[in-house]
Order: structure tokens, then C-alpha cells, then sequence
């Protein structure tokens, strides 16, 4: 049995979990969902068992209950391939008023029509990603998300990761089963996930069948549009030649699709108070739930990566903005970019939801560090301050080199030493 890697979500569910009768934890397949709910569960119930699926399915509809008997917390793994269980347990733990009572795990949307209530004040909700560097024992956690929104004075640190690391780190992506993996099998894995949405799980979401050559190249279109804010007539344009009809609504629906799939996260415009009329942009920016995701449909091997600098830098973006999310989900807060008509702009925005926040400017290169620094400073100098507080921090993060804080109070931290 492969050894169990700490979790930043571990502590979010053990303290929802105190707190609700149960906790559905939604996110991508394959990045852990089960796993983590069995370290905490007491039974478990794995609705995708071949050898019982059908016989649960029916007894789900005839007598729910009948499947929530266990110890617990029960695990009801997959639990929306029985939506009827949903009710069920809502009920239950009306009953048994206790906390701690069941944990569900699904890596697509259900349809929430199929149930008859909301599960609001019993069911809490929590969204789990693929693995960040910290958790995948690629980065040493030397500079802590958390610490500096408490304004952390002492930053140091350094990361040895050389530029091909960060390539081989970007292809593997953070699906558990890939670590400690060759980088031929982590771009097999990739590329099997890839192959599995594209074929099947995409048609399965809201059963309706879609051409998977279509798929592939809208997928495609997407990974050449990574940390852009393309509009969906640039994809559009992206795909022509594969077919003239695919039209804006063809598009949007895979678009869903995707984000029910939890395959592609797009990263929300922040809306700041400024202290001028600057008139902002509110497009999302365009980002697979993982970097990998994006490498395996061209099928880029760590070699082929390094020869497009280009993208790679684009791709170590989408890495860094999936570590931030998971570091930011620690601390009840969430991540965005900021981009005004002005072209002033910051790749990543950090707000805790106590109105602490802290922008962050992703540079591959050190050589970029100083223009990250103009952008940051542009970007705090804007925000009205007697509207909202000042940043908690102002940081450029990078791929390897030393963490430090500057003369003018800007911090530099390599992404491998940087955890939540």
C-alpha cells in the first residue's frame, strides 16, 4: 500500500466535520477525495464496487436508509450514482442530531433538481484539488501563506529546483498516483486521465454524447489559451478546421461540462475598491484544475517543454495558481487576478474572507523579478485603503533561487518554498 501524504484538505474536514452532520467533498477525480475520507471514516460504502453497484442503486431507491447503517463517520464514497441518498441522509441527521455522522465524496455535479433539499445547515461542502508542491514533498514549506497574512517579518529560504525539475513537477501535476513515479509513468497517468474525460466521462456528465475529436481540439485550444483571459470567439477561432459548425453554445456546453467535470478552474477578476474611476476587467482567466493536463494532450516530455519557454511560462503560472488555491482553501480564502483597462495587472490576488489580502506576481525567470515589482506597487498604490485594508503582503513568486524581503518591503519566494 502506497504511504498516505498529508493533506491540506485533512484539517479542513476534520474541523467541518465537528461542525456538520456531514461533509461532501466535491473536486476532480483521482486527486484524493477517498483517500482522505477513509482516514477519517469508521465504514465505508463504495457505491462503484462492480460486485454490488446495481444491488445498492436498488436499494437506494426502495429503502436509502438501509445503506447509511455503519459506524461513524460513514463514508459514502461516489455517493451522486445514488442521488436518493442525498435526502436520506439529510433526514438521518435530523434524527440523530450529532455531528460527525457521514462524509460523501464525487468528482461530477449532480443534478440538484433530483433532491428536495439543499442539505444547508446539515451538509457541509468542501473542494478538494490535485496535490501541491508542499504536499507532494516538493517544496520544504519554509515560507507560510498563513504566516504572512499575520505579517511574518522573517522571510528565508531557498529552493534548489533547477528549471528542468520544474518542467518534470509540471508534467507529473499533483495526482497522488504519480508521485515518487517515473516521469515516463507520471506522463502515462496524464495522459490515461486525459484520454478517460476526452472518450467517456465528458458524454457521461449530462449524457449527452460528444464527438471526442471535437473534445480534443477544444481541449487543445484550451491548454494554448493557459493564464489568458481568451474569450470563447478566440477558442472558437482556435478550432476551425475540425469542424465549421461548432458554435458559441457548443463550446460554452463543454466549457460546463469541464467545470462539472472539475477539469477546467478559471480564475475570477478581482473587483477591488480603487481610489480612482479605473475602469476594470472582469474576464476570467483560463486554467485547467492542473498544469499536467494541459502537457498531456500535446503529449510534452520535460525535454519538449524546455524548448518552448513561451508556454512553459505560462504553465509554471497555472502551477503556482494551483498551490496558491490549495494554501488559500487552509485559510477560508480564495484566489483571483486583477487586470484594469490601463493594463495594469497582477496574476494573482489572495483575499481571506476577514478582508486580509496580499497580490502575488508569478515570474519564471529572476530576471523578471523587477517588473513583477512595478506591477505590485502600481496595483497597492490604486487601492483606496480607507476603503479596505492595506495588503497584508506583496510578493513575487518564482521558480527557484532564494526567498527574501526586499528593501522597498516586497517579498520573493520560490514556489518550492512556499506552503499554506
Amino acid at each position: 500500500m502506497e504511504k498516505y501524504l498529508n493533506r491540506v484538505a485533512d484539517d479542513i474536514l476534520a474541523k467541518k466535520l465537528e461542525a456538520s452532520g456531514a461533509v461532501l467533498i466535491v473536486g476532480p477525480k483521482w486527486c484524493g477525495k477517498t483517500s482522505t475520507g477513509e482516514r477519517y471514516a469508521r465504514s465505508v460504502l463504495y457505491l462503484q464496487d462492480p460486485r454490488q453497484s446495481e444491488i445498492y442503486k436498488r436499494i437506494a431507491d426502495v429503502d436509502p436508509t438501509l445503506l447509511l447503517a455503519g459506524e461513524t463517520p460513514r463514508l459514502i464514497d461516489e455517493w451522486q450514482m445514488a442521488p436518493s441518498l442525498w435526502d436520506a441522509i439529510r433526514f438521518t441527521i435530523d434524527q440523530r442530531k450529532k455531528e460527525n455522522q457521514f462524509i460523501l465524496t464525487g468528482s461530477t455535479c449532480v443534478d440538484w433538481n433530483s433532491v428536495s433539499h439543499s442539505g444547508t445547515g446539515r451538509i457541509s461542502r468542501m473542494l478538494m484539488r490535485p496535490m501541491s508542491l508542499f504536499e507532494s514533498l516538493d517544496s520544504s514549506g519554509v515560507v507560510s501563506l498563513k504566516a504572512l497574512f499575520d505579517k511574518e517579518k522573517k522571510i528565508q529560504g531557498s529552493s534548489n529546483h533547477s528549471i528542468s525539475d520544474l518542467a518534470k513537477l509540471i508534467i507529473r501535476g499533483g495526482w497522488p498516483s504519480s508521485i515518487g513515479k517515473s516521469d515516463t509513468v507520471a506522463l502515462q497517468k496524464a495522459i490515461d486521465y486525459v484520454e478517460s474525460i476526452i472518450q467517456i466521462d465528458i458524454s457521461r456528465e449530462n449524457g449527452v454524447e460528444k464527438n471526442p475529436v471535437l473534445v480534443r481540439a477544444f481541449m487543445k485550444s484550451y491548454a494554448r489559451n493557459l493564464a489568458t483571459m481568451a474569450s470563447i470567439p478566440t477558442l472558437q477561432k482556435d478550432i476551425v478546421g475540425y469542424d465549421e459548425t461548432l458554435s458559441d453554445k457548443t463550446i460554452a456546453s463543454y466549457i460546463q461540462s469541464l467545470r462539472n467535470l472539475f477539469v477546467i478552474e478559471d480564475l475570477p477578476a478581482w473587483s477591488p475598491a480603487l481610489r480612482s474611476k479605473t475602469s476594470m476587467r472582469t474576464s476570467l482567466k483560463r486554467f485547467f484544475v492542473d498544469p499536467s493536463i494541459g502537457t498531456a494532450l500535446f503529449r510534452m516530455t520535460p525535454g519538449k517543454l524546455m524548448e518552448d519557454f513561451n508556454y512553459f511560462g505560462y504553465l509554471f503560472e497555472s502551477l503556482c495558481i494551483r498551490d496558491l488555491r490549495v494554501y488559500a482553501s487552509a485559510l477560508d480564502g480564495e484566489v483571483f487576478h486583477y487586470h484594469d483597462r490601463n493594463d495594469v495587472e497582477v496574476d494573482a490576488v489572495v483575499c481571506l474572507n476577514d478582508g486580509r489580502w496580499g497580490a502575488i506576481e508569478i515570474k519564471l525567470g529572476t530576471s523578471e523579478i523587477e517588473k513583477g515589482v512595478n506591477h505590485l506597487l502600481k496595483l497597492a498604490d490604486m487601492v483606496d485603503t480607507e476603503k479596505m485594508s492595506e495588503p497584508s503582503f506583496l510578493m513575487v513568486l518564482t521558480g527557484t533561487g532564494y526567498a527574501f524581503t526586499q528593501k522597498d518591503g516586497i517579498i520573493v519566494v520560490p514556489i518550492g518554498c512556499l506552503k499554506d
